[in-house]
Parts: C-alpha cells; sequence; structure tokens
C-alpha cells in the first residue's frame, strides 16, 4: 500500500523527535509492503519570524489530499503566546474539520507512574474531546481595553451538530474498543447550565442508540480527583474542547508523563493529524535529550488510524518493549540514550519482532 504523509516537524525539539517516528515507519515499510511518500512542510516560528506567514490556504489544500499528517510540535520562544497556536495549530483544526481529540491515557509497563498502587492494568482509558468548537474558536473580545474599566469576553460556541458528532463517534469508538463498554460524560451542568445542559441532553438522546454500552456523567472537577485516586474506573470519557485540554494533561502525567504521550486530531474518513503532545520543549533544542517515544506513538495511532492495524500492533510490540527493557526513565536527559539512540532501539526490536 502506498501513504501520502505529510510531515510538519515545527519548531525546537521537534524536527528531533519528528525523524525518529519517521525512522519507524520507514523501517516498518521495508518489511511490510508499505510505501510511504513523506510531504514536509515548513510551519512554525521560525518560518513565522523569518517570512511573517502562518499557513496558507494552498498547503491547507495540499494537506487534505494527504492520507495523514505528522506533526512534531508548534511553539517558539520568541514568538508571542497565541499567535502560532491561533495561526496554524487551531487554523488547520478548523480548516480541515478535526472535530475529535483522540487521546489514550494508557500505563506502559515499566513506564513510572506517580500514582501509589496503580499500574499497567489500572490505568488504560481513552479521553475523546471536542476539538473544533467550545471556549477555542475565539469567540468575545475586549470593551475598553487598557483602562480601569475594562471589559474581557471569552465565549464557549457549542453546537447541536458539533456535540452530537463528538458524542457519537465516541460511542461507537467504545463499541470498536470493547473493553468495558462504558462511556463517561465530562461536563459541569451545576455551574455552566446552558453548554453543559446541551452535552448532557445530547448524550442522553444519543446514549438510546447504544443500550450495551453503560454510561454515567461526571462533573469536571470530581473526574480529575477521581482520574488520580481510581483511574482504573475508566474506560471511555467524552468531554469538550477545554476540560478536554486540561484532563489530557492529567491523563499524561500518570500514564508516565509527556515523553510517551502521543494524541490524534481527527475528521472521521478525512485526514488526521498526529502528534506528540509535549509541545516543542526548546531548551532542549539539538542537545539529543528529548524523548521521542511520544512522536513514534503518534505514528503508531496514525497507522491504526489508516487501517495497517497489524503493522499498528507490531509497533506497539516495540514501542512497549524498549519502555520496559531499555529505557532508565522516559523523561528528558534521564533516558539513558539520546534521542536518535531511543528511535535506533525501536527499529532493532522492529527488526527482531
Amino acid at each position: 500500500m502506498n501513504y501520502n504523509i505529510a510531515v510538519i516537524p515545527g519548531d525546537g525539539t521537534g524536527p528531533e523527535v519528528t525523524a525518529e517516528a519517521v525512522k519507524a515507519l520507514e523501517a516498518l515499510a521495508k518489511n511490510h509492503d508499505l510505501d510511504f511518500q513523506f510531504t514536509y512542510y515548513d510551519l512554525g516560528g521560525d518560518r513565522y519570524l523569518r517570512t511573517g506567514e502562518l499557513v496558507s490556504q494552498g498547503i491547507i489544500e495540499e494537506l487534505k489530499q494527504s492520507d495523514s499528517i505528522l506533526l512534531g510540535a508548534i511553539g517558539h520562544p520568541e514568538v508571542k503566546p497565541g499567535i502560532l497556536e491561533q495561526g496554524i495549530l487551531l487554523r488547520l483544526r478548523f480548516a480541515l474539520d478535526l472535530y475529535i481529540n483522540l487521546r489514550p491515557v494508557v500505563l506502559l509497563p515499566g513506564a513510572y507512574t506517580p500514582l501509589k498502587d496503580k499500574g499497567p492494568g489500572d490505568i488504560d482509558f481513552v479521553v475523546i474531546r471536542e476539538n473544533s468548537e467550545g471556549a477555542y474558536v475565539g469567540s468575545g473580545g475586549f470593551f475598553k481595553k487598557g483602562t480601569p474599566d475594562e471589559v474581557a469576553v471569552q465565549e464557549s460556541v457549542n453546537t447541536r451538530k458539533g456535540v452530537e458528532r463528538c458524542v457519537r463517534y465516541a460511542f461507537d469508538y467504545c463499541m470498536q474498543r470493547n473493553r468495558k463498554l462504558h462511556l463517561t460524560l465530562c461536563a459541569k451542568t451545576n455551574v455552566l447550565t446552558y453548554e453543559s445542559d446541551l452535552w448532557f441532553r445530547t448524550f442522553q438522546e444519543v446514549s438510546r442508540e447504544y443500550p450495551s454500552v453503560s454510561t454515567d456523567y461526571q462533573h469536571v472537577d470530581a473526574l480529575c480527583m477521581w482520574m488520580i485516586k481510581n483511574p482504573e474506573r475508566y474506560d471511555v470519557i467524552v468531554t469538550n474542547n477545554m476540560f478536554g485540554d486540561i484532563i489530557t494533561d492529567i491523563g499524561a502525567i500518570i500514564q508516565g508523563g509527556l515523553g510517551i504521550a502521543a494524541g490524534g486530531n481527527i475528521h472521521p474518513g478525512g485526514p488526521a493529524m498526529f502528534e506528540p503532545i509535549g509541545g516543542s520543549a526548546p531548551k532542549y533544542t539539538g542537545q539529543g535529550k528529548i524523548n521521542p517515544m511520544a512522536a513514534i506513538y503518534a505514528a503508531q495511532m496514525m497507522l491504526e488510524y489508516i487501517g495497517e492495524k497489524d503493522v499498528a500492533d507490531y509497533l506497539l510490540m516495540a514501542i512497549t518493549k524498549v519502555v520496559k527493557d531499555d529505557l532508565e526513565s522516559l523523561e528528558a536527559g534521564r533516558m539513558g540514550f539520546t534521542t536518535s539512540e531511543v528511535g535506533d532501539l525501536v527499529v532493532k526490536r522492529l527488526a527482531k519482532g
């Protein structure tokens, strides 16, 4: 099979970790009758500082024609916060309508979790975050900015269509995952009454079409506590854009840290964008200290998404063995290996089987 993969290495350590993900994909291609055609796109802070450009409509149209997108990281210390995030990341999500953010929270054997008495069997769930609406659409503004009477308004925009398609995806994913067959809605019905009411009513209505999936509801603050106290209670969680952003960071820490946390930005049936969630980590740029495993994990998710499940499982096996048997730590600078050496370890595991 031939696949056209768009690669956005991005900023900071993004190019370093992306190179290792591509290395793993190329190793898989040799032994699994796959052909990956990689097209690289220079998007990020360096390009913005050099040219003033973020992302053009022409590039967006090209990305729409790809089979999938592999993203390193976007974020530059010399660019004002919000410019790159809104001008590149959010624009790509909105332009490609990547309305699902998929975040596995899985503790692999050998990975450290700060949760006492919890192991791999206890931390194995998925967060499905609505990715194109909510507080991140940029609706709002200032009134009398810079004066003592300044007012700032930030609106959360939620549509029935947007909520329903996310909730329906979550039910379908829960069925496909076929583990506990349990879906948790995370919202805040006691305070955010309008937004959360829409989510709650939609969740209840759609749930009638999935009688084999048990459901429950939790306020976001309660869910944050229970994720830490009893993560084993969760199977699949569905939530809005902002809450999903927050709880998946908790998920990253309890699964071993940013060095292993990956996610997908998905429009079912269209090109999706997969990335390590740790950001560009500019302080480690060029030092070979950053852990590329999250980027390799993102590549594994991409393989599964494009329909190469057996190959994805094979890569997951290699990731699991390297984490369990080879790495001293998942933290940057404490792995016992350089960034490229970790990628080499994965390739060696793939060769051994």
